[in-house]
């Protein structure tokens, strides 16, 4: 498994990370805790030693899972675990953002019982509390790391202005961001400032939630539990275009031996600033692909062609998210 320095940690990290929203099951349709347990374990076996969950992930089973995982396959020291921190919740249907400092010192201590450790590698704020002064989240990670039980401290879906600002207070070692080859718009921006400040980036949503992998058709439906049911990707005209693309990618891939969802990866990983890129599943045969995105690149012409695809037939472009991601406290009141 290919590995790169990643943070201030000693040991390197496989360029592809374990993302674990599925396992958690919450808007993924449910989950089998058995069958994910082997999942992770088969990951750890191919070499991953990067997994990436949070407590959202199915209100605190994801990072059980984890745990478990981690405990039966041993060689803790070895693995690096990434969470988040900084959302709240009353329910599945109420959740909002909370990275105060009182909730980020209450959320670290039930992650780590549930992930079994006294420590975690990569710390990282969810999503940007718009309630709560941002340099006041910074200290209290700055504190945790100081104290010991974080060894990085991370952000996700942070802008270019947001890190700045942390910057003054903390240090920051990572963002995790959206990236896929139908959702560039961030390459150019904070992605292009996590370069220029040697900010390591984990990406997240690589294949476009399943899209990318070339198994869905126009017959394919979502039941309402899960997330894809709702999202303007997976429904009518929009969905029908990202097929028609996938479709032609799929000939680009196979003219390297290759699947669609390894090309896509292997694009994510050619990007400029991309460090890690998270690859989600809940069962080990999602998994038979990885080894796959390894030991060869994608020539210029092959990624003008990339782009040729997808400009050719996504002429539908995605509407814009008026409020991305969980909602303020102060929206709710």
């Amino acid at each position: 498994m290919e590995k790169i320095k990643f943070g201030n940690f000693d040991n390197k990290v496989s360029r592809i990370g374990l993302g674990t929203w599925a396992i958690g099951g919450w808007m993924w349709g449910g989950t089998d805790e058995t069958r994910s347990i082997h999942t992770l374990r088969t990951a750890f076996d191919l070499g991953i030693n990067l997994v990436d969950t949070a407590p959202q992930y199915g209100f605190g089973l994801a990072e059980e899972i984890v745990g478990r995982a981690i405990a039966e396959h041993g060689n803790r020291e070895k693995l690096i675990i990434a969470t988040k921190v900084g959302l709240e919740w009353e329910s599945p249907h109420k959740i909002w953002r909370n990275s105060t400092r009182k909730r980020i010192f209450q959320e670290i201590d039930d992650s780590l019982r549930r992930l079994r450790t006294e420590y975690i590698d990569l710390y990282q704020v969810h999503w940007p509390d718009p309630d709560t002064p941002l340099e006041e989240t910074a200290e209290a990670l700055y504190d945790l790391y100081e104290q010991g039980k974080i060894r990085a401290i991370g952000v996700s879906n942070f802008n270019a202005e947001q890190m700045e600002r942390w910057r003054k207070v903390a240090p920051l070692h990572s963002n995790q961001l959206q990236l896929n080859l139908f959702q560039q718009h961030l390459l150019n921006t904070d992605f292009a400032y996590c370069y220029e400040h040697k900010i390591d980036t984990i990406t997240y949503g690589t294949l476009a939630y399943g899209l990318l992998t070339g198994k869905f058709n126009s017959e394919t439906t979502f039941p309402e539990d899960d997330h894809r049911f709702y999202k303007p990707m997976f429904r009518g005209e929009y969905f029908l275009q990202f097929l028609a693309a996938v479709d032609e990618l799929k000939k680009l891939a196979a003219s390297r031996d290759k699947s669609v969802a390894q090309l896509a990866v292997r694009w994510a990983l050619q990007q400029k600033g991309v460090t890690i890129v998270l690859w989600g599943a809940r069962r080990p045969e999602q998994l038979n692909d990885i080894l796959g995105t390894e030991g060869w690149e994608l020539s210029k012409e092959e990624l003008e062609r990339i782009q040729q695809i997808i400009n050719e037939k996504v002429t539908k472009p995605l509407p814009p998210k008026k409020n991305p991601g969980p909602p303020a406290r102060s929206s709710l009141r």
